[in-house]
């Protein structure tokens, strides 16, 4: 099992780092196809329209929610983590910025919804920044608060996917 804090950069140097752990081996190799310009995975991403998500399963209990947004101002951020999965989270088009900080450095605002497998946090102090572009990944475990789909620069649209890992 891979644990610790957020890894992030180009998938091909997370991959190096943490494809061993078996626990990722359906979500990289979603990922491979979902950078793959041309693949079937890739072309379906960057085919969501404005505002849209969809749920793709892709067995043993990990799953997709591949997206299209415009990024966001941080004023409509909020820090968020989860405790039943780890979050993959891959730039297909387009750039955000992403915030992370370590939990015990937040105040939750809203307790921990089991359903939704979230928990949220008050708008605190800063986080570290990832500037996230195309082919970009950041994994984020149950300890690593994060505020993802800020604007960079300025708002634009971003095609994305996140894969849910299930904590072993």
């Amino acid at each position: 099992m891979v644990r610790g804090m957020a890894k992030f950069g180009p998938f091909i140097s997370l991959r190096a780092q943490i494809g061993h752990a078996p626990q990722f081996a359906a979500a990289f190799a979603y990922v491979a196809e979902a950078l793959r310009p041309g693949s079937p995975v890739n072309a379906r991403i960057m085919a969501r329209a404005l505002g849209t998500s969809r749920k793709v399963e892709l067995g043993d209990g990990v799953f997709a929610i591949e997206a299209c947004y415009d990024s966001k101002p941080r004023s409509e951020g909020f820090f968020e983590s989860h405790r039943k999965y780890i979050d993959v989270q891959v730039i297909v088009a387009g750039e955000e910025l992403i915030e992370v900080a370590d939990i015990a450095r937040l105040t939750v605002s809203q307790a921990y919804d089991a359903e939704r497998d979230l928990i949220k946090y008050t708008e605190g102090a800063a986080g570290s920044r990832l500037a996230m572009r195309a082919g970009d990944v950041a994994v984020f475990f149950p300890t690593d608060g994060h505020m993802p789909s800020l604007q960079l620069g300025g708002p634009v649209p971003v095609h994305k996917t996140v894969v849910k890992v299930p904590v072993v």
